[in-house]
């Protein structure tokens, strides 16, 4: 994680001060650099734009609802999207396949020599009940499935974050202290010690969680309030309104990241707040994806300001995540104190 922002940050650092970017772009390409590296040890050995980009599109197009879905035709009825989602599949699997290829090359010969990132885990694995390992086509569709689901959210969530911070002298001000300062210290405990980025991520993940609707069927019949429910029945929780409900949330739709902060934090119920989901098909991946958040929020606002570009309106659109409809275009401006400065006097309250 800590490479994949440095190399995010030396980029930057080449770049014109006040330069604009789309950070909704930059940042996709950083939570995707950190889950290349982490899945396959030396990236994608492939154009990462051009990864990001058709990644976009695939997310574009599956969250599109057509007339033909709406009117309940049935699936074996061609879909204009779906043909553009299976090209863009056959991209993502031609890359993938290659990088699993190789890799059982170098397992075969180099054997212990090989790094133990997922990949390799993957295929080294044995089904219990069988002691056969995953086939082609299950590893593949274990690395999109981390690909496409681990990075788009954690870009929104961090996307998101900036954004609320560029919003907010007193909070950019108290990440950029606690940063300057913490990363002082060893790197071992770092992100536990980042409390107040992890504070602003957790926030950020309450006014836009990426994921804004979960759906559950029943299990059996029950009641809801005044509602019979079948068994079967589709049910949909949203987080998006369950975040923002003033029965739950004092100020809901205020950025206040002193909610998860200290005793604050005690107050949250447990079933008001799902960024993750919960029970047993809560993220796989919501541990990876905080720490990862946290470390590059605390690090970006380190070494650069962040200040949104008034033209664009900010909003949010769904389309499978919660992103910004227009992009972010921001402009950022490297932050250079001397030692003497380091420390941010913050304002009151």
């Amino acid at each position: 994680m800590l490479q994949a922002v440095d190399r995010l940050t030396q980029r930057w650092l080449s770049l014109d001060p006040g330069t604009v970017l789309d950070i909704a772009a930059e940042i996709t390409l950083l939570t995707l650099n950190v889950l290349a590296l982490t899945i396959f040890s030396d990236g994608l050995q492939s154009d990462p734009d051009e990864f990001r980009v058709s990644m976009t599109e695939y997310f574009r197009v599956a969250g599109r609802i057509g007339l033909l879905d709406l009117i309940g035709a049935p699936d074996y009825i061609p879909r204009p999207g779906r043909w553009r989602i299976k090209a863009t599949l056959k991209y993502f699997e031609g890359i993938i396949d290659g990088l699993i290829n190789a890799r059982r090359r170098a397992l075969e010969t180099n054997g212990p020599a090989c790094r133990d990132d997922l990949l390799t885990l993957l295929l080294r694995a044995l089904d219990p009940a069988t002691g056969q390992p995953m086939t082609l086509a299950e590893v593949r569709s274990n690395i999109l499935t981390f690909l496409s689901a681990g990075h788009e959210t954690t870009a929104n969530t961090l996307t998101w974050s900036l954004f609320l911070l560029s919003q907010s002298d007193h909070w950019r001000a108290r990440v950029q202290e606690e940063a300057e300062r913490e990363f002082r210290g060893p790197e071992e405990g770092l992100v536990d010690r980042l409390v107040v980025a992890k504070a602003v991520i957790e926030e950020a993940l309450r006014l836009y969680p990426p994921i804004a609707a979960l759906s559950r069927s029943a299990k059996g019949p029950d009641r809801f309030g005044e509602h019979d429910i079948k068994a079967g029945s589709l049910i949909v929780i949203a987080p998006y309104v369950l975040h923002r409900h003033r029965k739950l949330w004092h100020q809901p739709d205020v950025f206040d990241p002193g909610r998860f902060l200290g005793e604050a934090r005690r107050s949250v119920g447990r079933f008001a707040y799902l960024p993750f989901g919960v029970g047993p098909r809560i993220c796989i991946g919501s541990s990876f994806a905080l720490q990862e958040a946290t470390i590059a929020l605390a690090s970006l606002s380190r070494r650069f300001e962040f200040r949104l570009e008034q033209a664009p309106k900010v909003w949010p659109l769904m389309s499978v995540t919660v992103r910004p409809a227009n992009g972010l275009p921001m402009r950022i401006t490297p932050t250079i104190r001397p030692p003497s400065e380091c420390e941010i006097s913050l304002p009151p309250g």
